[in-house]
This record gives C-alpha cells, sequence and structure tokens, in this order.
C-alpha cells in the first residue's frame, strides 16, 4: 500500500491506497474553513498550527496499515510553505521510521489524477483546472507530462469568488456560497463585461472584473439579500463566460487532434465542483464533440486520495526523492 498526505492549504488530509488495485483502502480530511471563516481567508500560521494537531491525529487511524506501507507521497508543491512543511515534515519522519521511499507530488498533477481515483486513467486529454489558486488550461499527455495552454494572468477563477464573497460579507469559503446566492438571482441585473473578450490573447484574468464587482458594491450602499444574489448571478455568469470565451478559441485549435485520440476534456480543482459551470462546459464540450470528464465531487477539492493516486504511477516508475533532497514552494 502507498500512504498520501496532503496540506497545501487549509485541508489536513491522509489517504491509503492499494498499489496493485489501486483502491482506496483509508481516507480522510478535516477541514480548517470554521476556523478560518471569521478571518474571511485561510491565515497561513494558524492553517499551520491547526495540521500539526490533526495530521498526525489522522496517522493515528492509519498504524494498522504500517507494516504494508510501501513508500509515502506528501504534497510538496505549490501551496502555502507554511503548511506545506507540516505534511512534508511528516512524510520525512515516516519514510525514516518505515524505511520506505518518499515521493513528492506536484499538487496540480494531484488534481488532475482524481479523475482516476480508483481506476485507470485516460490520455491524452484536455484538462480545465480552476481552483482557489490556479486557472490553467492544459494538455495531458499523461500522469507526468503535462503542457498548459492557457493561464491566468492575475486572480484565478476560484479566487475571486472567494474576493466576491468577502465583498457581500458572505463569509468563506467564498464558492458555494456565491453558488448558492446566485441560483436566486438574476444573472442579467448587472452587465459586468466579459475580461479580454476583444483581445486575441489565450489567458484568463479575473482583477478587473473583481473590480467590476466592487464598485457595483460600492453604488448600492446598503445592500438587500436580493442585490447579493443577483451580484452573485451577474458575477457567476460573466467569470463563467469568461473562461468559455477563451476556452472555445483553445477548441477551435485543439478539438480535432484529441477527438481523434479518446475526446476526453475534464475540468478538475476546487471550483470544478461549481454547477454552473460544469453545465456550461458540458454544452461547450457537446458542441465540439468531447466527451467531459468529471471527478467525484468529494475529490473536487483538495485531499489525499488524489494524492496518492499520482503516488501509484510515481511508484511504479521508480520517482522517489532523496529525504534531503524535498522541498517545498509556493509556486509552480
Amino acid at each position: 500500500m502507498l500512504l498520501s498526505i496532503e496540506s497545501s492549504c487549509d485541508d489536513s488530509s491522509i489517504a491509503i491506497t492499494e498499489i496493485s488495485s489501486k483502491k482506496l483502502i483509508f481516507h480522510k480530511k478535516i477541514s480548517q474553513e470554521k476556523e478560518h471563516s471569521f478571518y474571511g481567508g485561510v491565515v497561513p500560521e494558524l492553517a499551520a498550527r491547526l495540521h500539526a494537531v490533526a495530521l498526525p491525529k489522522i496517522l493515528e487511524e492509519c498504524r494498522i496499515y504500517f507494516d504494508s506501507i510501501k513508500a509515502v507521497a506528501v504534497t510538496n508543491e505549490p501551496g502555502l510553505s507554511v503548511t506545506l512543511v507540516e505534511g512534508v515534515t511528516m512524510a520525512k519522519a515516516l519514510s525514516v521510521a518505515l524505511n520506505i521511499p518518499l515521493i513528492a507530488v506536484n499538487h496540480l498533477k494531484g488534481h488532475i489524477s482524481s479523475l482516476f481515483i480508483e481506476k485507470d486513467g485516460i490520455f491524452p486529454m484536455l484538462a480545465l483546472l480552476v481552483s482557489g489558486g490556479h486557472t490553467q488550461v492544459l494538455k495531458v499527455n499523461d500522469f507526468f507530462n503535462y503542457k498548459i495552454l492557457a493561464t491566468t494572468l492575475d486572480d484565478s477563477f476560484g479566487e475571486s469568488f472567494d474576493k466576491v464573497a468577502k465583498m457581500l460579507g458572505l463569509g468563506y469559503p467564498g464558492g458555494p456560497v456565491v453558488e448558492e446566492y446566485a441560483k436566486k438571482g438574476d444573472e442579467n441585473r448587472f452587465g459586468f463585461t466579459t475580461p479580454l473578450y476583444n483581445s486575441n490573447k489565450i489567458a484568463f484574468s479575473y482583477s478587473g472584473l473583481k473590480n467590476q464587482v466592487r464598485l457595483a458594491v460600492e453604488s448600492l450602499g446598503d445592500m438587500s439579500k436580493q442585490d447579493k444574489q443577483d451580484i452573485c448571478a451577474s458575477f457567476q455568469k460573466t467569470a463563467t463566460a469568461h473562461l468559455l470565451h477563451k476556452l472555445k478559441n483553445i477548441l477551435k485549435k485543439e478539438a480535432n487532434g484529441i477527438k481523434e485520440q479518446n475526446g476526453i476534456f475534464s475540468i478538475v480543482g476546487g471550483a470544478s465542483a461549481n454547477e454552473y459551470l460544469r453545465a456550461k462546459i458540458l454544452m461547450l464540450t457537446r458542441e465540439f464533440g468531447l466527451e467531459l470528464e468529471l471527478s467525484k465531487l468529494k475529490y473536487c477539492s483538495d485531499n489525499a486520495a488524489m494524492i496518492g493516486r499520482y503516488g501509484i504511477e510515481a511508484y511504479k516508475h521508480n520517482y522517489f526523492v532523496n529525504i534531503n533532497d524535498i522541498k517545498v514552494s509556493p509556486r509552480l
């Protein structure tokens, strides 16, 4: 079996995966949303302290599997440095104590691997990665080889939801609450303009849209709940329209090549749980004759199961790191 650890932000998670069958034997995650909601976002130092308490508690439940563990995989980039250190430190200790090899996992590759928890991978494919820290379109050739086709110039899709929620006083995490408010709002009330609509640049940008929302909030003054619902709906519509506009340009170039192989397009990352986004992307992929592949909702956000799924492939290829060489990095 393989033990995997995830601590890149505010979720403490450990999983045990059977290497030969890819079966998930154990998986547990402790969220810190309640502790961070008071501050309207993740406080790195607080997150690190909470990981230091939660990770050992979860690991204690895994002791019965220790004799069968053949390697330990851990997220080491990208993420919050102070929280990544907590997981990496535990992984190093386990590597020494159990005399097993260590696997370093890029968090974003983990999100891609979330599509294939307990099943075989399907490649090549196109993937939209939308999370609190990243918005990218990638061509994924296999578990290890990726080509970035587009990325964000500033804020990410998920981050913009969090910031809009904070402007409206809706709490943290912002994605789910903005989506919920949007369901009862008028998405046409505020005419937010789609970022980079008249630009040929294949990239994403959410700072301008975020500023449009700020100006709308300031112009309204004391807002009713309906005002907030309308802003959420209008924002969500425009944020998604921006993704669709740039994706359409990418698919015009890439869709035929993918169709000739397996025709898979996927959405991964925490923000991929957004039902509005999923519905709109489904319509777009059908337009280009592609099949939409989605992670199960419980694996969209950060989790150790996806780190373990990537870890299995790394184990089979002997992609191990020396305990003294593994580093944490907040960036790609």
